[in-house]
């Protein structure tokens, strides 16, 4: 999609604003060191921020001679924005203030009945209101952004294609309008985590890097000069789609072989049937108490367990090698629901696989981390994505 004037001005207060949710309270000098934008551009775009009440003014740095600096800082109590993280199996909704921090949240559990669009929209819309009831109570809402895996057409509110529950080209937008009043927002699952660490997590200060979220489905957040990147068609990232095996394992989008296959939940636990059939960890119920049931037997060092680990990792460790060697970031952040449960055992092996299958000189470049957010990390991406349309010229000020 091609940048307009537009777009550069809301990615340029974006990340004003960014810096100073990090450093507030903080100068118009030290914000343009931190941006690398000129200072009469910081100048102009905090006198924006401070129009719409996202920034206040906050009194002067002490100076050891001459005129006194004026701080900004972000106004936390103007307004709260909520971040959807809707997925094959729930919808996870926090709202956070200006300055992100969570204020609250609700979580709903999804059964297949809800793949239904219109159910769908109603199951989202509740648990909206649930969370915004609650945590919200006096501040006025200035957005809702929601995370919808798959394709999606961010411009036209349009889920293009959710495999998991075969959506094609659903209005979900227009759906959500008829039960929520506030503003909606849409994109997908990686590039609310890409932005949710460029902002609070492991790719914070870094220009280059790739966010791999592993849940049921997988994909790859790609961020290129410190900024998200979409692509023509704002499909960038569908990593999860890329062929690990000609003629592998069939995957649900129609082809075969693909990366999601062998390091996704679903397919992680195929590993395990694969290796023993009668595995006590295939009764644990749904594959979210599976994972459980497998990061605990991998803590115990139950065999089964361990050598569907080392699988997994050998197969995430080729295709993340892919995405080294082609991108060469400076980064890789491992994120989503399967990472945080299996953890720090999952990175240790995935950083040799990486480097057995990645070039040397990218190889040694990368880091590859898991993300420290504590918070579900779709959520607050999502919900910056509300704070964006809230910053775009023209929203108005959100008082």
């Amino acid at each position: 999609m091609k940048r307009t004037s537009r777009d550069i001005r809301t990615a340029n207060r974006s990340l004003v604003l960014r810096h100073a949710i990090a450093a507030s309270p903080v100068s118009r000098p030290a914000l343009a060191r931190a941006t690398g934008l000129s200072q009469a551009t910081v100048a102009t775009l905090v006198g924006e921020l401070l129009e719409l009440g996202v920034l206040v003014e906050a009194g002067f740095e002490e100076s050891g001679g001459g005129r006194p600096r004026g701080l900004v800082a972000v106004d936390a109590e103007g307004g709260a924005l909520v971040g959807v993280d809707v997925a094959e199996t729930y919808v996870h909704v926090e709202v956070v203030d200006l300055a992100l921090r969570v204020l609250g949240r609700a979580h709903a559990e999804l059964t297949p009945e809800d793949g239904d669009p219109a159910r769908a929209a109603r199951r989202i819309a509740d648990a909206v209101r649930d969370a915004t009831e609650r945590a919200a109570a006096g501040r006025r809402v200035l957005g809702v952004g929601i995370s919808m895996p798959g394709m999606v057409d961010r411009e036209g509110g349009v889920s293009v294609f959710a495999a998991n529950w075969n959506w094609h080209g659903v209005p979900l937008l227009a759906l959500l309008a008829e039960h929520l009043p506030h503003p909606l927002h849409l994109d997908n699952p990686m590039r609310a985590c890409v932005v949710a660490e460029l902002w609070f997590g492991a790719a914070r200060g870094r220009d280059d890097a790739v966010v791999v979220n592993l849940g049921t489905g997988v994909g790859a957040g790609l961020a290129f000069g410190g900024g998200p990147h979409r692509g023509a068609s704002n499909s960038a990232g569908e990593w999860g789609h890329t062929t690990l095996v000609l003629d592998g394992r069939p995957c649900h989008c129609g082809r075969r072989g693909c990366v999601e296959t062998y390091v996704g939940a679903p397919g992680i636990l195929r590993t395990v049937a694969e290796l023993d059939p009668g595995s006590a960890l295939l009764r644990a119920g749904d594959q979210t108490a599976a994972l459980d049931a497998l990061a605990a037997a991998i803590e115990r060092g139950d065999p089964t367990a361990e050598a569907a680990l080392r699988r997994t990792a050998h197969c995430l460790g080729a295709a993340i090698g892919d995405l080294v060697n082609l991108l060469d970031p400076e980064v890789v952040v491992l994120t989503g629901w399967v990472a945080r449960r299996l953890g720090r055992r999952l990175l240790d092996v995935v950083r040799p696989a990486v480097a057995t299958h990645a070039l040397p000189r990218p190889s040694a470049a990368v880091e590859i981390l898991l993300s420290p957010i504590g918070a579900n990390p779709v959520s607050l991406g999502a919900a910056t994505f509300a704070l964006e349309g809230a910053l775009s010229p023209g929203a108005g000020a959100p008082r």
